[in-house]
């Protein structure tokens, strides 16, 4: 089957989980992204979806009835904080249903042939999000969620997740320690929020070995993630031969985020999603599906993301 194009899934509920004046996790964040897309007229270039919430079956197959109800729970009650970090509002509960549910939709899309590669543009963001604990501003592990979709329900034996975000994915990665059929890969400033990722963290039991921290210090540029990249992101990919490629899209590795202190530009972003969709290009006919993680100076941010999509549509 001949498959082409980029199929972007956004919801508007992304726009109604209100963290409050003056949080990084802001409202802002997908309006600056959507404004970008627009102007540049790469919104017009991407098949756009409306995704349904994620069932609660899916959510479970990744996190704890106890943990989810608990976020249902303090919605319908007008939302609060869940920790130092993580806020909610009352319609929290619903957009982070649909973040995932884009997700699990993005993999059947690129999976059933309906498009090359997807990007979905939800928050809140996912990466940080354990089985039972919200963290990091994360409520539901949308990618996490997506990985364990693709394994289950469409029945695929090798997932390979890479993870740009500055902060290590620990979420993610304790998602899949043990599971060899997810290799997790991440690319991260330490020492930094969550305070995990470190080297000798290669999985567990029947998956050790299939999990790659490359950790890197304030003041790293686009010089040394593509060095990375080149010598071991691309190699692990290569030899794990994965069905699918997920991306933990975060931007705050770009110079102008406040939260960190990682010096990428905005093609950077570029340069690493073209290295990423190259080696699906010829490993796994191309399927992709990058999410939206962190990134919080909005210039630097939806400048990350159109170098993105860009290069998901020069191979789609």
């Amino acid at each position: 089957m001949s498959r082409k194009g980029t199929h972007l899934f956004y919801h508007p509920l992304s726009l109604k989980h209100d963290t409050g004046a003056g949080h990084p996790e802001r409202i802002e964040r997908v309006q600056a992204i959507t404004d970008r897309l627009e102007k540049t007229g790469l919104k017009d270039e991407c098949e756009w979806t409306t995704p349904e919430p994620a069932s609660i079956e899916l959510i479970r197959a990744n996190h704890s009835g106890d943990y989810i109800d608990s976020i249902k729970r303090v919605a319908n009650a007008g939302g609060g904080p869940l920790d130092a970090d993580t806020v909610i509002s009352e319609k929290s509960y619903e957009a982070a249903l649909t973040a995932a549910g884009a997700c699990t939709q993005a993999v059947d899309s690129v999976l059933e042939g309906c498009s090359r590669n997807a990007f979905c543009l939800n928050r809140p963001p996912g990466h940080h999000a354990r089985r039972s604990t919200a963290m990091g501003f994360c409520l539901f592990n949308n990618i996490a969620i997506g990985a364990r979709h693709a394994l289950l329900k469409q029945g695929l034996e090798r997932v390979f997740i890479f993870d740009w975000d500055v902060h290590h994915g620990n979420g993610t990665q304790e998602s899949f320690y043990s599971d060899p059929s997810v290799f997790f890969c991440s690319i991260h400033q330490s020492p930094l929020y969550p305070g995990t990722g470190t080297p000798n963290e290669i999985g567990g039991g029947a998956g050790e070995g299939s999990t790659l921290n490359l950790p890197v210090l304030a003041g790293a540029d686009g010089k040394i993630y593509e060095s990375l990249l080149e010598e071991s992101v691309l190699p692990a990919i290569h030899a794990f031969q994965p069905e699918l490629i997920m991306i933990s899209a975060g931007f705050d590795a770009h110079r102008r985020d406040p939260l960190a202190g990682v010096l990428l530009t905005d093609e950077d972003f570029g340069m690493l999603a073209k290295g990423v969709l190259k080696a699906a290009d010829s490993l796994c006919d191309g399927k992709v599906v990058s999410v939206l993680e962190g990134g919080y100076d909005l210039e630097g941010l939806s400048g990350g993301v159109e170098q993105l999509i860009r290069a998901q549509l020069a191979y789609s």
